[in-house]
């Protein structure tokens, strides 16, 4: 008995020896002071030594996930509280997913025998999912305090991305409409913070998502066409998310928002794809006859392939219909006024009988000045029709008398 004690005792003194060395990473986790919790797992992450092992990672994202659940309990209390602040959660909350995302990988690396055994993947994920809404919910505090990128935007986009690209296999938390309408907030908040390029991406995000209205496809459209302004080096790129944008907005939401077919024919045209601008729109116009924006559409392609006379005509036709919109008036006002001083000067220094002179009068100038006359009755005093009025006036007074 008294060597089995001996022996138990000479273990206990001995076991010690053989614990675990202290690192950064294990000082971190036992830490109780978030600034020394902080600086200890920074260490790590600066050591080459822990830097490659998901658990340095996963402990980084803990400190960070339990400092702001902390400061979410101190809010409910005490709001004012220093730590409860949107700039202090936020970064907290945002750092805790960030690390968590670096520790995802690492977490699924095989080990020595080939076998890939995660051991901190299936809490991460947990604690995600259960923070889902809180990025939705500081996003927002964010946007409302004027942060709108990539502060506000962060949020709104994590919010979309777990369901959608982190966690796809677990449908309670999948609210579609939710989802869309985060991605189309995070569109606005880049927008707000002159991010184009991340706020036509969110605005996309948006779209595949289904958002209901048109205004994340048309918005999407505004920011690529922002983008070929400031970099004449993307223009092509620029036309090619706008005709798929256009495209998908006439898919979902038809003819009647005007904005989509129009960019679409408008991009096919700058692209010097004419053919197919007029193929696709004598398709359309086939299918909905009484649509005059179409006509116009094509009167403009044709104007730019500077064939009149089938502008002319498509121009007139688009006019003529009951239902001719403010653009379709003054469009085809400017069309006729053009071509009939075209006529005129083409008259000046031949023998031109009074009935040529008069035909060209009517048929152009005064059909242009009806047409601009209705276009101001839907908007008064526009600038442009104001012009195109003028110019009429001054041209009839002037040569018809």
């Amino acid at each position: 008995m008294k060597k089995l004690v001996s022996l138990i005792l000479a273990i206990g003194v001995a076991a010690p020896l053989f614990a675990a060395p202290n690192t950064p990473v294990t000082l971190a986790k036992k830490s109780k002071d978030l600034s020394e919790a902080r600086s200890l797992i920074q260490q790590a992450i600066n050591d080459p030594q822990y830097n490659q092992q998901a658990e340095t990672y996963y402990v980084a994202g803990i400190i960070e996930l339990d400092a702001y659940d902390k400061a979410s309990a101190t809010k409910m209390i005490n709001p004012d509280d220093p730590s409860a602040a949107v700039d202090v959660m936020g970064e907290e909350l945002y750092n805790a997913y960030n690390y968590f995302l670096k520790a995802l990988p690492l977490d699924s690396l095989p080990n020595e025998k080939g076998q890939v055994k995660p051991k901190y993947s299936k809490d991460i994920l947990n604690k995600i999912k259960g923070h889902q809404s809180d990025f939705f919910t500081i996003g927002a505090d964010y946007y409302n305090n004027k942060e709108y990128y990539p502060q506000a935007y962060q949020g709104f986009l994590i919010y979309g991305d777990i369901p959608t690209k982190l966690i796809t296999n677990d449908q309670s938390i999948v609210n579609q409409e939710q989802i869309a309408t985060s991605y189309f907030n995070a569109g606005l908040a880049a927008s707000q913070g002159g991010a184009n390029q991340e706020s036509a991406e969110a605005f996309k995000k948006a779209r595949l998502a289904g958002y209901a209205q048109p205004e994340a496809t048309i918005y999407e459209i505004a920011c690529w066409q922002t983008i070929a302004q400031q970099d004449e080096s993307r223009i092509n790129e620029a036309q090619d998310h706008i005709m798929e944008a256009a495209q998908a907005g006439i898919d979902q939401f038809g003819l009647d928002q005007q904005i989509f077919i129009n960019n679409l024919i408008n991009s096919l045209v700058s692209e010097n794809k004419t053919d197919e601008a007029i193929a696709k729109l004598n398709t359309l116009i086939d299918q909905n006859p009484d649509m005059p924006n179409l006509y116009g559409l094509r009167g403009y392609v044709y104007d730019r392939l500077e064939n009149d006379d089938l502008s002319e005509a498509d121009y007139r036709k688009a006019a003529s219909l009951p239902t001719a919109d403010f653009e379709t008036l003054k469009n085809a006002s400017n069309k006729l006024y053009r071509v009939g001083t075209a006529k005129l000067n083409a008259l000046e220094g031949t023998v031109a009988d009074a009935s040529a002179r008069e035909d060209i009068k009517n048929n152009y100038f005064l059909q242009a000045q009806k047409y601009a006359q209705q276009a101001n009755e839907m908007q008064p005093g526009d600038s442009y029709i104001q012009n195109i009025l003028d110019s009429i006036d001054y041209a009839v007074t002037t040569f018809f008398n």
